[in-house]
């Protein structure tokens, strides 16, 4: 498998980076949380390339920027790593409705690329890849300094998170004054994030040989009424700074039992929250054990979701002129992103990249080719306009 990045695909001379075959070199090269390493190093030397840019490389993550001298600086970032591949790679390139696949690098008109990481997020790391070798070199004169983010470890533990790994060991290369994740949002914009929490529900029992059941106490038995309290439950749609953000509780695995001849005697339920950014991890976690009373309840996973903040100046800068590209109306990010980062760090951030957020982690995941030139094209239109 070749994991290089052919140099001729990001001349920005002309028309511009081949999108498409670069969008499909970076799937190609499988980066599973935990394995991005390959792809890591094939970004790197496209970077280190670029004289306009100081490249600085922690694990799996590479931060590049410009040194322009600029009042402001807008951070671009997005993660390198995708969920496990499930017979979706390579990518396949279809040519419009009921096509057969493509063999070039092109995409014509209703051109749609299949596989995983083309929309979570591997096209819109591309359209930042391109970007970064664009801008700020002889001939383009940005109006603001850029920091391009390239990041491992996203769709994991929050504590293995490349970008947090950054926020920890590094924190001034994420500096800035507005912050754009390149995360799938059909090419519109998509303010702040819902938090999101994990739990443990947990279960005792008694063992006993399941011949004489009735010396034990069985522990799965015990989550019924975990499992009917989650049937019963009405998750909120919460209105924060002008985005309805929608909630959700779930669980999301069940485990318990040891053999077919055996009462159990322990059984976890884990149940995952999508909380509303109005709401901070403290306050989920009471409401988990509110939900939950009775029962014993471990927090495993915890992240604090991030407002829209689209009233920052940059932020309705940014909105504004997108949006008379693209049209539509900012909508909330129902998943979690490192927008929240941001967030924390006090820098302003919204989602804005190519691919329908539905499609994220799905195995028919898929793109419409004409959205990455239309983010490059909107990105890179404010990116200059002084």
């Amino acid at each position: 498998m070749d994991t290089a990045i052919d140099p001729a695909l990001l001349d920005p001379s002309g028309e511009g980076a081949d999108l498409v075959a670069l969008t499909r070199i970076l799937c190609d090269i499988p980066s599973v949380s935990g394995d991005e390493k390959a792809l890591a190093d094939a970004i790197e030397v496209v970077l280190r390339g670029c004289p306009h840019l100081e490249v600085v490389r922690d694990g799996d993550a590479l931060v590049a920027r410009t040194h322009l001298g600029r009042d402001r600086r807008v951070v671009v970032a997005g993660h390198i790593d995708t969920v496990p591949i499930a017979d979706n790679l390579p990518t396949r390139l279809v040519e419009g409705a009921g096509g057969v696949d493509g063999a070039g690098t092109g995409g014509g008109t209703g051109a749609v690329l299949w596989g995983r990481g083309t929309v979570d997020m591997l096209g819109g790391v591309a359209v930042a890849l391109a970007l970064a070798v664009e801008l700020g070199a002889p001939g383009t004169a940005p109006a603001h300094d850029l920091t391009w983010i390239f990041y491992d470890h996203e769709e994991v533990d929050s504590a293995l998170n490349g970008l947090g790994r950054l926020a920890r060991n590094q924190p001034e290369l994420l500096r800035g004054d507005f912050a754009i994740l390149g995360e799938p949002s059909n090419a519109g914009i998509e303010g702040g994030c819902n938090g999101t929490m994990r739990v443990e529900v947990r279960t005792h029992g008694v063992a006993a040989h399941s011949a004489r059941a009735w010396t034990g106490e069985n522990a799965i038995h015990a989550v019924a009424p975990v499992l009917g309290r989650l049937a019963a439950y009405e998750p909120r749609e919460v209105e924060v700074d002008g985005l309805v953000y929608r909630e959700g509780l779930n669980a999301v695995r069940i485990e318990g039992g040891i053999a077919g001849n055996v009462i159990p005697d322990a059984c976890t339920v884990e149940v995952n929250y999508r909380f509303a950014p109005s709401r901070s991890v403290a306050e989920a976690e009471a409401h988990l054990r509110e939900v939950f009373d009775g029962f014993e309840v471990l927090v495993t996973d915890a992240a604090g979701g991030a407002r829209p903040g689209l009233d920052d100046p940059l932020a309705a800068q940014f909105v504004k002129s997108v949006l008379a590209t693209t049209g539509g109306a900012p909508a909330p990010k129902y998943g979690w992103t490192d927008v929240a980062r941001f967030s924390e760090l006090g820098v302003p951030a919204v989602n804005f990249g190519p691919g329908d957020p539905l499609l994220a982690h799905k195995d028919d995941e898929h793109l419409p080719v004409a959205q990455l030139a239309q983010c490059r094209d909107a990105l890179r239109a404010w990116l200059l306009d002084d």
